[in-house]
């Protein structure tokens, strides 16, 4: 079942979203699904090939449990 969200963007985010949308002659709202949709699985989801790779390294995994452990315990500073 589909699910309304809302969000709260400016009026220079908004033109560039509806033209962007207006240019693929999509709604705002499908543009938005299908911009973020493309993102997460471009940027964000790794192939099973890659993930095999991070996964034999084995001083990379111990950092990233170190990271994670740290970030549990509110040990960390947000930059930027």
């Amino acid at each position: 079942m589909a699910k309304t969200i809302t969000i709260r963007i400016d009026d220079d985010t908004y033109e560039i979203l509806r033209r962007a949308a207006d240019g693929e002659r999509r709604s705002i709202s499908n543009f938005i699904e299908y911009a973020t949709l493309s993102y997460v699985t471009r940027e964000v989801h790794v192939s099973n090939e890659e993930m095999s790779e991070i996964l034999s390294d084995a001083n990379l995994v111990k950092g990233l449990k170190s990271g994670l452990d740290e970030v549990k315990k509110g040990r960390y500073t947000v930059v930027g």
